[in-house]
């Protein structure tokens, strides 16, 4: 019996043994799953948070640039709705920027002499009559001679004219003397204003004459300008077959293009031109052809044409390459066309900002068509109706990257 209770015992002890073990089991496999479903609650909800992170139509993320009515209006945004519009065909011609020929001047003396001071360098900007140099110089000297020379004898002349009159009144001389003297008279006066004359061409003034020294030989701008060349040297011998400085009014310029000779029937004299240069990608300057060649160039079949440009600010310099774009007549369908400051550059992309009510834009990336008549052609970005920023577009631009390197210092 004894035997039979101490198997029984050790059977009940295993199974009991067998019973714990199972539920310690159970208990750890529960905690797995557990720790498991949390663990893959959390990624799945990590991974929401980034895609509410994902970049958007502008590939800066869903970011508004946000700015009050008022505040646009003191920024110079204005706001339209985006429409359809005819836009006119467009011919395209790579040019090089010169210096208009109608506004350069070469500088030189009147007359031989020598250069005793230099009063303008390279690249300076002078005024119309303005002193360039100054020259001492021997037949100035000569001229001065014999403009004092004309003086004296006028003084002579009229002293003798006054004594015959005199002479005359007093029956003393006969009335034929004082018809010479005042023939000697008007001679001697007219051979002062020719000395003064010749004086004045030399570029010597009144008060120069007036001195009491001897007065210099100045040089003077004869036209408003940039110097763009300068041979002044102090020391130097010149004359007038010697050009001392070249000065460019660069208020206005020339670009010179070819226009291929299937395109010459679309262009004329004083159609209207838009000229840009890879120095300043986001300016477009205005301009109109003024001369079209005669003649076909036979290696290229192209004619020479010339688009004259304002230049504000001097920024469109002689030698830069330029492209230029010609409009012609409107051949096509209306097209879905913003103005083009309504478009900006940032990182590569094109984008306008699209109006959120009335005091936020998102900024969106479009692709464009052609662009003519300051108008861009947009294929894909924008719908019709859509409101966008036409005007301020690099104002909101600035305030999308300071919202942007803000955001990086944070």
């Amino acid at each position: 019996m004894n035997k039979k209770g101490i198997i029984i015992g050790l059977v009940l002890t295993i199974a009991l043994g067998g019973g714990v073990a199972y539920r310690l089991i159970n208990t750890a496999g529960s905690g797995g799953h557990a720790e498991h479903g949390e663990a893959g609650h959390a990624e799945e909800k990590g991974g929401h948070v980034e895609g509410k992170e994902e970049k958007g139509h502008d590939g800066h993320g869903e970011k508004l640039v946000k700015m009050a009515v008022e505040v646009q209006k003191q920024s110079g945004v204005a706001v339209a709705a985006a429409k359809k519009a005819q836009m006119p065909g467009v011919i395209s011609a790579t040019g090089k920027v010169e210096a208009n020929a109608d506004r350069i001047a070469h500088v030189s003396p009147r007359i031989s002499g020598k250069i005793v001071a230099v009063k303008a360098s390279l690249g300076e900007g002078v005024g119309a009559g303005q002193v360039l140099a100054t020259l001492d110089s021997v037949e100035l000297g000569e001229a001065l001679s014999r403009y004092h020379q004309s003086k004296t004898r006028l003084t002579l002349a009229q002293s003798n004219m006054e004594r015959v009159k005199t002479l005359v009144d007093k029956k003393i001389a006969a009335r034929k003397e004082i018809l010479q003297a005042e023939t000697d008279f008007k001679t001697a006066q007219t051979e002062l204003h020719t000395d003064q004359e010749r004086l004045s061409l030399y570029g010597v003034s009144a008060a120069d004459l007036k001195a009491d020294r001897r007065p210099l030989l100045p040089v003077r701008a004869p036209i408003g300008g940039v110097i763009t060349e300068k041979h002044a040297i102090v020391g130097e011998l010149s004359d007038p077959a010697k050009s001392l400085y070249t000065i460019a009014d660069l208020s206005s310029v020339w670009v010179l293009v070819d226009i291929h000779e299937k395109d010459i029937a679309k262009v004329r004299r004083g159609q209207s031109a838009t000229v840009s240069v890879t120095a300043f990608p986001e300016t477009r300057f205005r301009g109109r052809i003024t001369y079209l060649a005669d003649v076909v160039d036979q290696a290229t079949r192209t004619i020479k044409a010339r688009v004259e440009v304002a230049n504000p600010g001097r920024k469109l310099k002689p030698e830069m390459f330029a492209t230029v774009e010609l409009a012609t007549a409107v051949d096509t369908a209306p097209v879905l066309a913003v103005p083009e400051e309504a478009v900006v550059e940032l990182e590569g992309k094109k984008l306008v900002f699209v109006a959120e009510g009335d005091a936020a834009f998102e900024p969106r990336k479009v692709e464009l068509g052609r662009a003519s008549g300051g108008m861009v052609e947009i294929l894909s970005g924008l719908k019709e109706g859509e409101r966008l920023a036409v005007k301020g577009g690099f104002v909101l631009k600035s305030e999308l990257q300071k919202g942007e390197i803000e955001g990086h210092d944070h």
